[in-house]
């Protein structure tokens, strides 16, 4: 074999990547925090807008007035998550978020 005596295999270099890559990932809180901000965000941002386009398509159909106020009240409760989960309070927009979707599936029940 040619080469050093102390030099490391492959496999062992592998490993050794593959471990430091690891507790990159696992050993940074403060990147994980801003996943959970971005998909706060994002999440609330989304079903905001998708509870405004329905209520104002609920709005030019013949439905009662409760569906559209249902869905802009619902959008509203998400964009109001969403605020929060920028902010950093991702747990208060998560619990916003299954509310405002529940009074968004709420009014529809009453088409």
């Amino acid at each position: 074999m040619s080469g050093r005596a102390d030099s490391e295999t492959p496999s062992e270099a592998v490993e050794e990547v593959s471990e430091t890559a690891e507790a990159e990932d696992a050993g940074d809180p403060a990147q994980e925090a801003r996943r959970a901000r971005w998909a706060a965000a994002g999440t609330g941002a989304l079903l905001a807008l998708v509870g405004l386009a329905a209520a104002v398509l609920r709005v030019t159909d013949a439905a009662p007035v409760l569906v559209p106020a249902a869905y802009a009240v619902g959008a509203g409760v998400c964009a109001l998550a969403a605020l929060l989960g920028s902010r950093g309070r991702t747990r208060r927009a998560l619990w916003l978020l299954v509310g405002g979707v529940m009074v968004m599936a709420l009014g529809d029940q009453f088409d």
